[in-house]
């Protein structure tokens, strides 16, 4: 699945327990995320809360946000088997 959100474009690559609802999403993305290559979506209590994650060769990589942490991150900082999406930004 191919999402259009202001001028980027992004691909669906984990619906984990069926998370990902466009609508939802458009209504959280800012463009705070345009520099990411990965958004990551996961939901607690009914709501929506995104996180951006870069490989090491975009130019705002740092630690924190590295795409190889994903796993981690969803272990630590997302309520215990939660639905997740994770989207990746399409470079063209």
């Amino acid at each position: 699945m191919i999402i259009e959100v202001e001028k980027n474009k992004y691909k669906l690559i984990k619906n984990y327990r069926d998370a990902f609802d466009k609508d939802i999403f458009l209504e959280k993305y800012t463009s705070y995320f345009e520099n990411y290559d990965y958004i990551v979506g996961d939901i607690a209590y009914s709501k929506l809360r995104l996180k951006g994650f870069n490989n090491k060769n975009n130019k705002f990589f740092n630690k924190i946000n590295d795409y190889k942490n994903l796993n981690k991150y969803i272990e630590e900082n997302c309520a215990y088997d939660c639905k997740y999406f994770v989207l990746e930004r399409i470079k063209e």
